[in-house]
């Protein structure tokens, strides 16, 4: 049986500590950099979730710039972890940020230290660099750069190959810039150890900082093991410095989204014009065509075609289904869903609560919110259906609305099976339109209708021969 690295009694509990505190100068923004979002998310946002899902039993977050802000922005909490703050004012280094979280730690666990602005660090190698550790090592996650310029460099042991510090390429010499291994920013460590080397750092360095990569050479001078995990990944060390790394990594990790759904089946017309803000699922023959936003938890049944330019948030659209360009679905809590063999737009706009039954048509420019529509009904063109209930095979007019809003309250609209909505209708709500009925085009009904019934309210037209318009005075 698989266990977490929370039960895992080689390291005991894992707690993480994820550093926030800086102000991200280079993104020349008043936002809190790990704030800024990545894939519909804000960067903490998803280093916070990958800690959750290794078992963590607590997470420390060092806050400093924006710390208001970003301490708010975590108020969900997370799953199965106890959440805790720990402030680091002034930003005096990466040492001095887990020098404020080290009394929130028990000393019985593994300590992860991650990065608020790494936000795609995967929990597989998170779980790889625990069991590294073992209770007793410091483990590093490095990779290999063609170009490290600016990242601390791993230097071992010429002999045996063991890693004995961390120079931050300020304080390396030319030999060990020459060297290709960088350390990530990720490590594992005995709580217990690290507390103690904390406690031993100093700010002798070309930066006048306090550095955590200078528990490295502490490590090696009290001989406790560093061991190196090698990632190949560079997606999964990526930080976030700059509006154009942020933007680079997004297209990045979007390519890979689109890469994992191809590989299910799913046809994408161009992987570079794809956008998953959230969670897509989609059942076989799924097509979607250039330039789609999906955001929130979207799921597409089997042979459902997505045109271009869509924007499709919290959804489900059942099999068969054709979303046709320029729809706007959003779907919020509420949720939309769209039943199988239906046709929407093209510019057709579901808002929350629309749930729509088999083979039903939403066609361009109509706008439906909080209303149920029934198998087969139908309104094609430039109307409004807000907080209504529409029976089967209704075919409601062009430029028709349900008013349902009184300047205070919202009323709710009855359309029975088999009614017909002509154009330029009004249907002031609360009211009922009985089964079977028609409604003449261009009448205004505040009132219900009996089933069956033809109910026409229009002025009798009032014709003045002979009119004239008024004209524009001459200018002076």
């Amino acid at each position: 049986m698989n266990q977490t690295p929370q039960q895992d009694s080689n390291h005991g509990p894992v707690d993480v500590v994820i550093m926030a505190a800086g102000k991200g100068t280079r993104m020349k923004s008043r936002l809190p950099k790990v704030l800024h979002r990545l894939g519909g998310r804000a960067l903490l946002a998803h280093v916070a979730g990958t800690a959750g899902r290794i078992g963590a039993r607590g997470v420390v977050v060092v806050t400093g710039h924006g710390a208001a802000e970003v301490e708010a922005s975590m108020a969900g909490g997370i799953e199965g972890a106890t959440l805790r703050f720990a402030r680091q004012e002034p930003q005096l280094g990466t040492g001095h940020a887990v020098q404020q979280a080290a009394p929130l730690l028990a000393d019985d666990g593994t300590v992860v230290v991650l990065s608020g602005d790494v936000p795609l660090i995967g929990e597989d190698t998170l779980r790889a660099l625990v069991a590294a550790s073992a209770g007793g090592k410091l483990a590093l996650l490095t990779i290999e750069f063609d170009d490290p310029t600016g990242y601390g460099r791993v230097i071992r042991s010429g002999g045996t190959g063991d890693v004995q510090a961390v120079v931050e390429h300020k304080d390396a010499t030319e030999a060990q810039r020459a060297v290709r291994e960088i350390y990530s920013g990720v490590m594992a460590v005995p709580a217990r150890l690290l507390k103690g080397w904390l406690a031993r750092l100093d700010n002798n360095n070309a930066q006048g900082e306090y550095y955590l990569t200078d528990v490295v050479k502490l490590a090696a001078a009290d001989g406790v093991p560093v061991v190196a995990h090698i990632t190949t990944d560079a997606l999964r060390v990526a930080g976030i410095n700059s509006p154009a790394q942020l933007a680079a990594l997004e297209r990045a990790w979007q390519l890979r989204q689109a890469s994992a759904l191809m590989e299910q089946g799913v046809r994408l017309a161009d992987p570079a014009r794809f956008d998953l803000r959230g969670t897509l699922e989609c059942a076989a023959d799924v097509e979607i065509d250039v330039n789609c936003v999906f955001e929130g938890a979207v799921s597409l049944g089997e042979g459902v075609r997505i045109g271009a330019n869509c924007v499709i948030a919290n959804a489900r659209i059942e099999a068969g289904a054709v979303i046709h360009p320029f729809t706007h679905i959003e779907g919020e809590k509420a949720g939309v869903s769209v039943g199988a063999g239906s046709l929407i737009g093209p510019f057709a706009r579901l808002r929350p609560g629309a749930q729509l039954g088999t083979e039903v048509h939403i066609g361009n420019f109509v706008e439906v919110k909080n209303s149920t529509l029934a198998a087969g009904a139908k309104a094609n063109h430039l109307a409004y259906l807000g907080d209504a209930t529409v029976g089967e095979r209704v075919n409601y007019g062009a430029g028709s609305i349900t008013a349902n809003y009184d300047g205070a309250n919202k009323h709710r609209t009855v359309i029975g099976d088999d009614v017909h909505v002509g154009s330029n209708c009004v249907l002031v709500a609360p009211i009922t339109i009985g089964a079977g009925g028609t409604i003449g085009g261009g009448s205004t009904i505040n009132k219900s209708t009996e089933p069956g019934a033809l109910t026409v309210a229009r002025s009798k037209p009032v014709s003045f021969p002979n009119w004239k318009r008024p004209q524009k005075k001459p200018k002076a």
